[in-house]
């Protein structure tokens, strides 16, 4: 078997497990098992089915067994741990990816010969690190040849806990003495967790997730949200097997038992949710914004260039005329959209730091998780001095995530040392600041720090997933992104009140109306109705175009609370969507009792008169509208084409050249064309046609569509049908 045909059939398996196919189950591990060709794997599965023969045994006779579900949940939790281990131990064998090649090459390479040898490194340097600290004279020789070493150990400390199939006990007491409040050192609690996340995101273990359990409720903030990011993706992607898992189910009851944990899931869930915005801002920074700027970079350049003859005194003055560039070219607007999506959370770095992620740096795997320190060796040297500069102002503050503070330092130290000099001592108003921010969050509430932990977390491990060089070797954690509402850990936490409104309002605020009403349609069920909650269901219904069942909420709304106007126009909405132009007509006619004279209403009411062939009604309406709005271009446009169906063609064809004369779209050619043919004007009608059809993109069959939808209205108007082929094929050849 190749890598790939193991991983298809460990695919298998789960889904024959988890659909209770057990027999189809068993015979089919025995194909891994003797791949694998190790004995005790083959006693554990023998021992399995032997036990689940007798429970069918059982279940055959007339006796009834109150454990016999417990039983077969314990022996449906053993078979999916080893089909776990069985694939873990084929891919150590057989496959090339980056994780597995790490596993066979961590062996031959590592410094330490265990964990608790290890762990006396990492003391050795704090211990050491802080005794030369309190000497007078200066030992940075030795402080670099300590700092250097203790690299090396995070290194083998991520790796060991990342790489490692099975911790032993060794590995789990280090484990609880790194975790534990008294142990120094910050960076390697979060670097553990980090680690501990991705190994059980390779393969399950259910002791190994009692440990990130034991760290959610860490005393440590960075411990504590790292490890509940970790348990959120790690209950997602084994979600269908954890109510076979009592220990996981009753650990995260107990959890949950704590409102500020359960706070701190709603913040990590919403925080995850709201990554699926990333890629969409990524996209309009790369192809709306930067190109914006890159246009009107050249004309900054000269006003700035001509203007550089400035003296002294008037250095700190900006020409307005920049601001004005800026603000002709759109780019203003779209940079302070993104600063208001910045500071409800989303990730708006994510295309700017994506370019720099190439540093050696990042060839570490374990300096993707790395919280920043900037004493890390890699980027200290822009910290040598106590000053506030804009650089270590920056990066004191929340603004970016660890993994961009790291890129950042690492882009500036590219610089030549004049020029960084001048960015480390220039804009000290930014600095101080940026400063006063850094200070402003250390006075914030607990709860606001962790969500700002676990919102650069979940950046960090986002630009690992999509960025990391061998990326495409892992499953990829965001998939999950936006399906967490349907899985074992939410339906968990929904016993909180609150807890599923406030992640449904949150997917409804960002657009997401299918996620959103999967969660309304629960929450209806489970609440007292309001006119406002059928109200936000039937507008769900109505964005993801299933128009009857918005209709029926709509009506449920206006049930309980008759005549809101927004509730009636919705309705009208909805019927013209579903092509009932009669109901529409009435509910649109209802909107206009409720606010007379409304322009919108009153043009809807016109269209539904025109839908029903009332073309003089519909005409006296659109003609009250042009008094109103003499200039409005819809007006126009309906007026001519009202005119035409009702065969007034120089009533038509006036307000058509008013269109065609101010601002034509390819139904207004197709319309002039209409009519300029049925006054028998076939060369002003060809012309017309050609425009329309240029402007779909000359796409004729896209034309020839909509021209055949007008043939009845042609015909009524004089024209024979043996003429509508010629004039298609005259408008072919002339192409």
């Amino acid at each position: 078997m190749n890598s790939s045909q193991i991983h298809s059939t460990y695919e298998i398996l789960l889904q024959s497990l988890i659909s209770g196919q057990l027999s189809n189950t068993f015979d089919k591990t025995l194909v891994l098992a003797e791949e694998l060709q190790n004995g005790s794997y083959y006693d554990r599965l023998n021992d399995l089915k032997q036990n689940y023969s007798y429970l069918l045994q059982y279940y055959s006779t007339d006796i009834d067994d109150p454990q016999r579900k417990q039983v077969l949940n314990k022996l449906v939790a053993k078979l999916f741990v080893l089909i776990s281990e069985l694939h873990e131990e084929l891919l150590i064998r057989n496959s090339s990816n980056f994780e597995f090649t790490q596993k066979r090459y961590f062996p031959h390479v590592k410094k330490y010969k265990s964990p608790s040898e290890l762990l006396i490194s990492l003391k050795y340097y704090h211990s050491q690190s802080i005794l030369l600290a309190k000497l007078e004279d200066s030992h940075q020789i030795e402080l670099n040849r300590l700092r250097s070493n203790f690299e090396t150990a995070l290194s083998e400390l991520f790796n060991m806990y990342w790489i490692s199939s099975f911790y032993e006990s060794d590995e789990k007491n280090v484990f609880e003495q790194i975790i534990h409040e008294s142990y120094p050192g910050e960076v390697e609690k979060s670097i553990l967790i980090s680690a501990l996340t991705l190994n059980l995101w390779r393969m399950f273990d259910e002791r190994k997730l009692m440990l990130l359990f034991d760290a959610c409720e860490s005393e440590n903030m960075a411990v504590k949200q790292r490890a509940i990011v970790g348990l959120c993706f790690i209950l997602a992607k084994y979600s269908k097997f954890m109510p076979y898992f009592p220990t996981v189910r009753n650990r995260l009851v107990f959890l949950t038992d704590n409102q500020q944990i359960v706070q701190n899931f709603q913040n990590v869930l919403i925080q995850i949710i709201s990554t699926a915005e990333t890629d969409k801002i990524s996209k309009r920074m790369k192809e709306e914004i930067l190109p914006e700027v890159m246009k009107i970079s050249p004309l900054m350049k000269d006003k700035i260039e001509s203007d550089s003859l400035l003296n002294s005194d008037e250095w700190n003055e900006e020409n307005p005329e920049w601001q004005d560039l800026l603000e002709k070219s759109g780019v203003t607007d779209k940079l302070k959209e993104l600063s208001e999506l910045q500071l409800e959370g989303a990730d708006v770095y994510m295309s700017t730091f994506s370019m720099l992620k190439n540093f050696g740096f990042f060839s570490e795997i374990c300096n993707w998780f790395m919280p920043f320190d900037s004493g890390n060796s890699a980027i200290k040297e822009l910290f040598v001095t106590d000053e506030i500069s804009l650089i270590s102002a920056f990066v004191g503050n929340n603004v970016m995530c660890n993994s961009d503070k790291y890129s950042f330092c690492l882009s500036i130290l590219q610089m030549p040392e004049s020029q960084r000099s001048m960015m480390k001592n220039s804009f000290k108003n930014e600095a101080d600041q940026l400063a006063e921010m850094a200070n402003d969050e250390l006075l914030l509430q607990s709860l606001q720090v962790a969500k700002n932990i676990s919102k650069q977390y979940i950046q960090d491990l986002f630009r690992f997933f999509k960025l990391y060089p061998h990326h495409n070797d892992f499953s990829d954690m965001f998939d999950f992104s936006l399906t967490m509402h349907r899985l074992f850990l939410f339906n968990n936490l929904t016993y909180n009140e609150g807890f599923s409104l406030n992640v449904a309002e949150y997917y409804f605020s960002k657009g997401l109306y299918t996620q959103a009403l999967e969660l309304f349609e629960i929450i209806q069920l489970q609440t007292t109705p309001t006119a406002a909650l059928y109200q936000k269901i039937g507008y769900m219904y109505q964005q993801t175009s299933q128009f009857n069942k918005a209709l029926d909420a709509y009506n449920k709304a206006d049930i309980i609370q008759p005549d809101d106007l927004w509730t009636v126009r919705k309705m009208a909405l909805c019927y013209r969507l579903t092509g009932n132009y009669t109901k529409a007509l009435e509910f649109y006619q209802h909107s206009d009792f409720l606010q007379p004279n409304h322009f919108s209403i009153s043009m809807q009411i016109g269209n539904s008169l025109l839908q029903l062939n009332r073309f003089k009604e519909a005409l006296a309406i659109y003609f009250k509208l042009d008094a109103l709005e003499p200039d409005n271009l819809k007006v126009w446009r309906a007026i001519s084409w009202c005119s035409f169906l009702v065969g007034n063609l120089k009533q038509a064809e006036y307000y058509i050249n008013k269109l065609i004369d101010f601002e034509p779209n390819t139904h207004d050619y197709l319309n002039a064309g209409h009519i300029a043919w049925c006054n028998r004007k076939i060369s002003n009608a060809l012309n017309f046609y050609f425009k329309s059809i240029e402007l779909s993109q000359n796409e004729m069959e896209a034309f020839q569509q909509m021209f055949k939808t007008d043939e009845p209205f042609l015909l009524a108007n004089g024209i024979e049908s043996y003429e509508i082929p010629l004039m298609i094929d005259a408008l072919n050849i002339k192409r």
